[in-house]
């Protein structure tokens, strides 16, 4: 079970940490995303780690800006937004993937938690 938090309205330039934290285990799970919808926009792959945590992808929109890590003392994967811009809006999930050959694509994810609203404004 996954469940993101740290939902927020911030102006532009200010940061926002989003945590998801996830009941799974290693044998079954090969990688954590961040998958963001802005309103009217279709689903868009923001950011992936493998399990352990050393292979990451970044859209390029957010390369330098964002930051995926996991948190090994809360089981948890965060992902550290700064400098954000009014197009980093929207609704935000975490996702994991069962997929031993998985990219960051929404197609490799299969299980997902609730989103949680980012809102920056000009």
């Amino acid at each position: 079970q996954l469940q993101a938090f740290g939902a927020g309205s911030v102006q532009a330039r200010e940061s926002l940490k989003l945590s998801c934290a996830a009941s799974i285990t290693p044998w079954d799970t090969y990688a954590i995303g961040w998958f963001r919808q802005a309103p009217g926009k279709g689903q868009e792959a923001v950011s992936c780690i493998n399990y352990g945590g050393d292979i990451t992808y970044y859209v390029d929109s957010v390369k330098g800006r964002f930051t995926i890590s996991r948190n090994n003392g809360r089981a948890a994967w965060d992902l550290q937004m700064n400098s954000l811009k009014p197009e980093d809006t929207g609704l935000y999930f975490c996702a994991t993937s069962a997929s031993e050959n998985w990219s960051c694509a929404s197609r490799f994810f299969d299980s997902w938690g609730q989103g949680t609203q980012v809102t920056v404004s000009s």
